[in-house]
């Protein structure tokens, strides 16, 4: 599969980058002060989202409505984002970044799908769900389809990149079962939480990662290392949205808070203030269970940000975002490093 890729030179430049960039600075905290690299990442990412679109059509009516309803949904797009500032530390720019770039978003998408199935959720992306719009058959079918398309992708990138993402897949779904399942008798509920994440999350980033490095020709200490940064970077990023969604007011996050006290959901701050004993007997009460009257989950956030949980789940954040950084070291000094280390950084700022 041919697909155009941005050319390097300033001469042939893409157009100054539009909203995609500027929703990234917003929503994950991606500074990229180079010019030349702010619109090569733009086009790349144009680039990525007409891919989206082409693999993901169908003949059958039912089939192409469902597929394209979450990726015309939009989103952070910051796995593709990933993937080509992963890029940036190799030689070659062609299109088998970008085609690696949209294979990861595919696959993130597809786990949408099946999440909204398993939390019976209603909106995704400020849309109807796909569950709710049509049934959870549909939602279910429809993750499969863009599973799918997402391995036909790869296939086309060699064994290796088949390989990478077939044990990905394999992470997903284990993060997955093992939060399904919960923690067994004597487990740390905290060890057991922070290895979901990094599996459900941390993972697909981190391939994120890697196959932009692989694609673009970079040295091997250097893939690595990105890789390692990916996974890290992207379990943090599930504690700083654990920390917003109790910390932040329903104002500033744009949505209701409170869905993981509603449905049952310990996380970590939550987890942190369980183990403590001299947490607030109240608390505890709240969140032995699903919460399902408004007034009671207000009083559970109430305590939970005066706990010793929301201060642990902070610390937590700055080690991981320290370590982030650390594996950065390793990659040469250029303005796709300091756009990594911009991200890092502001998972910590937006907590405060």
């Amino acid at each position: 599969m041919s697909v155009p890729s941005p050319a390097p030179g300033a001469g042939s430049l893409p157009a100054a980058p539009g909203g995609a960039l500027d929703d990234l600075r917003a929503s994950v905290g991606l500074q990229i002060a180079d010019e030349t690299l702010l619109r090569s990442i733009a086009g790349g990412l144009s680039e990525v989202e007409k891919l989206l679109r082409e693999v993901v059509r169908s003949d059958v009516q039912a089939v192409n409505d469902a597929a394209l309803h979450l990726v015309e949904a939009g989103g952070k797009r910051f796995r593709p984002l990933f993937t080509l500032l992963a890029a940036q530390f190799g030689p070659k720019q062609d299109d088998h970044v970008i085609i690696a770039a949209a294979a990861v978003e595919l696959v993130h998408l597809a786990t949408l799908y099946h999440d909204d199935v398993m939390d019976e959720a209603t909106m995704r992306r400020g849309a109807e769900s796909v569950n709710a719009r049509w049934d959870n058959t549909i939602a279910i079918l429809t993750g499969d389809f863009l599973f799918a398309h997402a391995s036909r992708l790869v296939a086309d990138l060699g064994t290796d990149a088949a390989r990478i993402i077939a044990e990905t897949f394999g992470e997903l779904v284990t993060g997955q079962m093992r939060e399904t399942v919960g923690p067994g008798p004597g487990d740390d509920a905290v060890a057991h939480y922070l290895t979901v994440i990094a599996q459900k999350t941390g993972s697909l980033i981190a391939t994120s990662g890697r196959f932009g490095g692989m694609m673009s020709g970079a040295a091997e200490e250097h893939i690595e290392a990105l890789r390692r940064f990916g996974d890290i970077i992207g379990t943090a990023f599930q504690i700083s949205d654990d920390i917003i969604d109790i910390a932040s007011p329903s104002d500033e996050l744009g949505k209701a808070q409170g869905t993981d006290l509603r449905e049952g959901v310990r996380t970590l701050p939550m987890l942190y203030a369980l183990a403590d004993p001299g947490t607030d007997p109240r608390l505890v009460e709240l969140l032995s269970g699903p919460i399902a009257d408004d007034a009671l989950v207000q009083e559970a956030l109430d305590l939970l940000r005066v706990s010793s949980g929301l201060d642990r789940a902070r610390v937590t954040l700055s080690d991981y975002a320290q370590r982030a950084r650390a594996e950065l070291s390793a990659l040469p000094v250029s303005p796709a490093r300091d756009a990594c280390e911009s991200v890092a950084d502001y998972l910590v700022a937006r907590t405060h």
